[in-house]
């Protein structure tokens, strides 16, 4: 995909259809003359340039990479217009292109029936989602795994509602025992449930919390933020396929969060929260009476706690999502690259004598440590950070990681030859969510090893 091209074509394509309105004098309150622009413009550029490689596979820190070229091409186009998706009459094209995206988001987790918009971020759909059940169980509590993003305990501050953090097992999961002894107390209306933690992918037992849920009467929401997308994988054939039951089981849970900012190959700036009950959009009623004047039609920002939000994130996902659908054959084959990518990391790592993998890894993310002598947790976190600095600072070679705090006892318990001479210690943690990871891992493990063994 030429992407240039397809740059020049959405400013044209935006020229086209202002001109059918008629010409109108240029104000010179905001005008800027291209000499002026160049000197700025390329102060920026080179300001810029104070990034990361977050497009290269050998950055393979955080959960980043760049947005597909539609996605850019379809924000930009539609950016040009800026329609504002909280009113119709403000983005009546990007508005009808949010619901067609969300419906696809429904349907790939297997609602039928559902409510649901796009965020800002995921952070915001987990507000959303948390404030519903708070309207829903009054005086209740949320729980949620100590593993959750922090966003959930944040939340529960804002809202005005006790957060409980409940223990994980050994494989970072919420410890359901640990859960069923809280929710006898009755103090908890809502349980949280991770699809892909963002420390190391962790996938939640979803399908065997749903028996709590009716034993207690609890709501279960989904924090598929990171790991939403992974559900494409259910059940598939290969090494790269994923157990099907927590993923299936979402499909009867009462709301769901995503970040198509994340495996959708989107820019930031785009969540979305998804309710199976669609009458819960009567704890959304508001007056605006200067704003929803247009249409008879639901407004977006009626069943949503946001007001404007960018029209041009939903252009974008439209747009990708017409190249690349959110089905196994469309975006799944990425992720499938990126399954791939972790699981041969794993492979690697597990036959090196320099380092030693911390877990398997359930998704696209790998969490790894190097062999120090002494055998202790304080070598463990200095070798790691020293990796972590000297393959970022390295200008010929360079490999891009970040860390993990992982405390004693969990260490431990997982690796029991390790001593314990300090409260915990830093492990190495690398992202896979680019699919050219899968051609370029051979390369990246080596050029880790060479770091743990320097």
């Amino acid at each position: 995909m030429d992407l240039r091209h397809w740059l020049e074509a959405a400013v044209t394509s935006n020229e086209h259809w202002s001109d059918g309105f008629g010409p109108y004098p240029d104000h010179p309150a905001q005008a800027v003359d291209d000499e002026r622009f160049a000197a700025v413009f390329a102060t920026f550029t080179e300001r810029l340039k104070d990034n990361y490689p977050f497009f290269h596979p050998r950055y393979a820190g955080q959960m980043l990479k760049p947005p597909h070229p539609a996605a850019v091409v379809g924000y930009l186009t539609a950016m040009l217009i800026n329609p504002n998706n909280h009113a119709l009459d403000g983005g009546p094209a990007t508005a009808e292109m949010e619901r067609e995206v969300v419906r696809q988001l429904a349907t790939m987790f297997g609602y039928d029936a559902h409510l649901g918009h796009l965020t800002t971020s995921g952070t915001i759909a987990n507000l959303e989602a948390l404030f519903v059940a708070r309207e829903l169980h009054p005086g209740k509590g949320v729980a949620y795994s100590t593993e959750a993003h922090y966003t959930h305990g944040r939340m529960c501050g804002v809202l005005g509602v006790e957060g409980h953090p409940v223990p994980v097992d050994d494989r970072e999961r919420m410890d359901l025992d640990a859960l069923e002894q809280l929710l006898r107390t009755g103090r908890v209306g809502t349980v949280v449930l991770t699809a892909g933690t963002t420390g190391l992918g962790a996938v939640e037992p979803i399908h065997e919390a749903r028996a709590l849920r009716e034993r207690y009467g609890v709501r279960i929401h989904v924090d598929a933020a990171y790991g939403g997308f992974f559900t494409l994988l259910a059940g598939m054939d290969g090494p790269e396929g994923l157990p099907a039951a927590p993923w299936q089981a979402i499909a009867q849970c009462d709301s769901i969060v995503v970040d198509p900012h994340k495996h959708a190959l989107q820019p930031y700036g785009c969540g979305a929260v998804l309710f199976r009950d669609p009458a819960v959009g009567r704890f959304y009623l508001h007056d605006s009476p200067y704003t929803y004047f247009t249409s008879e039609e639901l407004h977006l920002g009626e069943i949503s706690l946001e007001c404007s939000r960018a029209g041009a994130a939903a252009a974008a996902l439209w747009l990708t999502f017409q190249l690349l659908p959110p089905t196994r054959e469309g975006l799944g084959q990425s992720l499938a690259a990126g399954r791939r990518a972790a699981l041969r990391w794993a492979e690697l790592i597990e036959q090196s004598d320099h380092l030693e993998l911390y877990q398997p890894p359930e998704l696209d993310i790998v969490g790894y440590f190097p062999v120090t002598s002494p055998n202790t947790l304080a070598h463990i976190d200095a070798a790691a950070a020293r990796i972590l600095h000297e393959g970022m600072r390295d200008t010929e070679d360079p490999v891009f990681l970040s860390t993990l705090r992982i405390d004693a006892r969990r260490l431990t318990a997982r690796h029991p030859k390790i001593t314990a001479d300090a409260e915990g210690a830093r492990i190495l943690r690398s992202v896979l969510m680019k699919p050219e990871s899968e051609d370029y891992v051979d390369r990246l493990h080596k050029r880790v090893e060479h770091l743990a063994r320097s």
